[in-house]
């Protein structure tokens, strides 16, 4: 699973690069337009990969956030102070 994860991450936006870049290294008179939207393609799955992780980190200080609340609501106090 891990692996998978980290092909989908950074291994298919890094071909989808590549390729483009083939592409003008084969024949740079030519078809500029693909080779570029290639790029610009495994860029924008690689900034869509990182704005999802940004997204899924915020859920979980969401997440801690109520757990202090919830601790606190019942102890009258947050975790990582002392009672009073």
């Amino acid at each position: 699973m891990r692996h998978a994860v980290v092909a989908i991450r950074y291994a298919l936006p890094a071909a989808i690069v590549l390729v483009g870049l083939i592409f003008i290294v084969i024949d740079p008179s030519s078809n500029w337009e693909g080779a570029a939207a290639l790029i610009g393609a495994g860029l924008s799955v690689l900034l869509l990969n990182i704005l999802y992780r940004m997204g899924i980190s915020g859920d979980r200080d969401r997440d801690r956030e109520a757990a202090q609340r919830r601790y606190f609501d019942e102890h009258g106090h947050w975790p990582d102070e002392r009672p009073r």
